[in-house]
């Protein structure tokens, strides 16, 4: 069986099995993530320095090694059949080759059938602004993503522009035109593409990620300066994003930064997938919208102050990461001790709980 062959076979269990990832590391047989536990297929050989080079270089591609040996790592898309697309990394690790892969649906969910909370339709209305989904890695950020960008595709007669890196799931233009640029295909830089993309008549910008000063900065002008601007940051709740945005600038610059992203924010979500007892994989969500009392506290460098205001604004569709958990454990989806080890702050959850 040659490397291309041996490559499809894996992925096509990756879709039998329903798993979310495939790694193949040298030295084991592949993995699978499914539920997000690791399965290991006991079944299979392990994989080999040689097998790991040849699979990789099938992912790769021959226009992209060179790139991939000089650099020691690449971010790639990979289309199978027409049944799934993958986002893979392919990187050494003491000296051998590994590859981590995951699963993109072709269809691209709705907010509702992510089971995200309704409210997030709310976003997908507004006309300008800067809307962040945040959270840890492999997190479900960049699928909550698609789905707000899809209902607008459905929704609006929009130019929606995409920076992304690399190109996930596809969108298919329906009442509004998308166009969908890869960093390093379509364009050198993140922020190369965001400045480009205020000359090129949008409405809505995504970026994948805002990843630094510049990205940043010039995600903040395009949400002032009338466009709807959504990104992504690694950050797991609504006051640590804005003091995230703020710290990467100088100590000069920040109060100008504060009054940009006091006036320009529409919203932070931030979320986290977890298991339920019956096994599912859902969402939950720390939401914070802009209102007035947020503005202020960003204004005046009060961000400690934030999840109070969330707290306290429940019927505006605002709330915070424990009160979600808490609402879970109440429908009986998840265990109270699911919810504990989930929590960022337990010694609060564990109160909330005792309460129910």
């Amino acid at each position: 069986m040659n490397y291309q062959e041996q490559l499809e076979r894996f992925l096509e269990i990756v879709i039998e099995k329903q798993a979310s990832d495939l790694h193949i590391s040298v030295g084991h047989p592949p993995i699978l993530r499914i539920a997000q536990n690791l399965v290991y297929l006991e079944q299979e050989k392990k994989i080999t320095q040689e097998v790991a080079q040849g699979l990789a270089f099938c992912l790769i591609g021959n226009k992209r090694t060179e790139k991939f040996l000089r650099e020691k790592e690449i971010d790639i898309a990979y289309n199978f059949k027409e049944k799934m697309r993958f986002r893979a990394n392919v990187y050494f690790a003491s000296n051998y080759i590994n590859i981590a892969l995951r699963a993109i649906s072709q269809k691209i969910r709705t907010i509702e059938e992510l089971g995200l909370p309704f409210i997030l339709n709310k976003l997908t209305e507004a006309s300008q602004g800067l809307v962040l989904i945040t959270g840890a890695s492999s997190q479900g950020k960049s699928t909550t993503l698609a789905a707000l960008i899809d209902q607008i595709n459905h929704t609006r007669t929009e130019h929606i522009i995409t920076i992304e890196d690399p190109i996930e799931y596809i969108f298919k233009d329906d009442k509004s035109l998308v166009d969908q640029r890869e960093v390093y295909s379509d364009t050198l830089s993140f922020a190369k593409a965001l400045r480009s993309a205020l000359r090129q008549d949008p409405d809505v910008v995504m970026v994948g990620e805002m990843r630094d000063l510049e990205t940043i900065s010039t995600a903040l002008t395009a949400a002032e300066t009338g466009h709807l601007v959504f990104a992504t940051l690694h950050t797991n709740s609504a006051h640590q994003t804005i003091h995230r945005i703020i710290d990467v600038f100088s100590s000069q610059h920040q109060d100008q930064i504060r009054a940009q992203l006091s006036g320009s924010l529409l919203a932070v979500v931030s979320q986290r997938l977890i298991t339920t007892i019956d096994k599912n994989i859902i969402p939950v969500c720390e939401i914070m919208f802009n209102n007035s009392a947020v503005s202020n506290l960003i204004r005046e460098n009060k961000i400690h102050e934030i999840p109070t205001v969330i707290e306290t604004s429940r019927d505006q569709g605002m709330v915070v990461f424990n009160s979600a958990l808490v609402d879970l454990v109440k429908q009986g989806l998840i265990e109270e001790g699911t919810a504990l080890r989930y929590s960022f702050n337990p010694k609060d959850l564990e109160a909330r709980l005792k309460r129910i």
